[in-house]
């Protein structure tokens, strides 16, 4: 029981010495080093403060000097030296609080223990061990010292302090003087609390700032895995429907020639076998992309989960669902009409269903214009709202339309611009190319510009 014991008293011992040991270490990593700490500059004051410090480095130079050689009895040379430490010490806390604090203490050091030879003379002015311009000198290194180093060593700095004041008073010589001892330590202790007070609430206010730019990344990280998604679900559909067709006229091939060879049937098989493989895949990811619904049997957009997805043959009657809220929009197709791959005709539909939706937010009371022109090499999509006629009413959605635009945008490898247009106007710009480049999906090479779009 007894070795039992000792074993436990001596865990419990190395513990707290081990803790000691390690705020001694953190503490002489705060206080013993020469570190520069340059004080930022005010965020309305700019370096007004930086000017003041310095002009009060040169009061208290200049004030200790002659209060040193008038009341402490000092030599000209060596208070003027003794001053030009304590008004240094001011200046040189702007960039190097600590060692700053060291030479302020180092000073005081040597005034008092210079001046206490020297006490019996006019005892009702001279003060002792701190003088006026010590006091003030060190309120200054001790403020700048706390707004930069942690509180510990804030709190250990103002305890060795107090603990020289101290110990300069208990050695005195037994003449009178006027003892500042308790002033000091008592305003040295307000500034090092309100020091360390405006470094909390300046540490807060960063990690607040910092806080908030992650949470803006993590909700637009958020938004476009959640677009990201919705492309691929409906992008699932029509690969779907493709890869059941693909099955069906595989198993009809045999029967439309007469005595088919056995290769053939074997080939066709494969074909319809591995259809229903990769079909399978399709329905099988496909529940995992919607588990996710918020209602049961229904897509986040609110449409059906196995609705057909929309192409550009609804957009007549997108446009007319449009005019019916009492919005006038201008339908301007150029160039000859043909079908489009299916990602194509998806992703145009979404991107004019999704300018729409903008401006009808936007910018209410103003004109649309919808225009599509065909090309030899693809489609450009061209969205224009005027001005509004009102001011928009305050929206709650997330603002990030335009991000989903460009993810379809750039995963068939074409270019979109949207930016403000003429009288307070707003212009989506996108092209949507034929064949998108074997390299687009998963890369990082950037595609040109088109047409002076980016």
């Amino acid at each position: 029981m007894s070795r039992l014991g000792r074993v436990t008293d001596t865990g419990v011992g190395r513990a707290l010495r081990a803790r000691v040991t390690g705020w001694l270490r953190a503490l002489r990593g705060d206080l013993w080093t020469v570190r520069a700490d340059p004080l930022p500059p005010s965020t309305w004051l700019r370096r007004l403060p930086h000017g003041l410090l310095c002009l009060a480095a040169f009061g208290i130079t200049v004030g200790g000097a002659g209060d040193l050689t008038d009341n402490g009895h000092l030599g000209s040379v060596l208070a003027l030296l003794a001053a030009a430490g304590q008004g240094g010490a001011v200046v040189l806390g702007l960039w190097r609080p600590v060692p700053a604090w060291w030479l302020s203490l180092g000073v005081f050091t040597l005034i008092a223990l210079t001046a206490r030879t020297r006490m019996g003379f006019d005892l009702e002015t001279y003060t002792w061990p701190w003088t006026a311009a010590g006091i003030i000198a060190e309120l200054l290194v001790l403020l700048l010292l706390a707004l930069r180093v942690p509180t510990r060593a804030a709190v250990a700095a103002l305890a060795a302090t107090a603990f020289v004041t101290w110990l300069f008073e208990s050695l005195g010589t037994g003449e009178p003087y006027d003892t500042t001892g308790v002033l000091a330590i008592s305003l040295f202790t307000v500034v090092v609390i309100l020091g360390s007070a405006l470094r909390g609430r300046r540490e807060a206010r960063a990690q607040l700032v910092e806080q908030t730019t992650l949470t803006a990344e993590e909700r637009t990280r958020r938004t476009l895995l959640e677009e990201r998604s919705r492309i691929a679900r409906e992008l699932h559909d029509v690969v779907a429907h493709h890869m059941s067709v693909i099955s069906i006229q595989a198993q009809v091939a045999p029967h439309l020639v007469e005595n088919p060879p056995d290769e053939l049937r074997e080939n066709l098989a494969g074909i319809r076998q591995n259809a229903l493989e990769a079909l399978t895949e399709l329905r099988r990811v496909l529940g995992v992309l919607r588990s996710e619904h918020t209602g049961p049997g229904e897509s986040p957009d609110g449409t059906a989960p196995h609705a057909p997805q929309p192409t550009l043959d609804r957009l007549d009657a997108l446009v007319e669902n449009t005019r019916a809220v009492g919005r006038e929009v201008v339908t301007d197709i150029n160039g000859e009409r043909r079908p489009l791959p299916p990602g194509v005709e998806l992703s145009a539909y979404r991107i004019v269903q999704e300018a729409l939706s903008n401006a009808l937010r936007h910018a209410p009371g103003a004109n649309i214009t919808v225009r599509l022109t065909y090309e030899t090499d693809g489609l450009e999509v061209e969205i224009v709202n005027g001005r509004p006629t009102a001011p928009p009413a305050p929206s709650t959605g997330a603002g990030h339309g335009l991000l989903g635009m460009r993810e379809r945008v750039a995963m068939l490898g074409g270019t979109m611009t949207a930016h403000p247009w003429h009288w307070d106007g707003f212009k989506v710009t996108a092209f949507l190319p034929d064949t998108p480049p074997a390299d687009t999906p998963g890369t990082d090479h950037p595609t040109a510009p088109r047409k002076g779009t980016s």
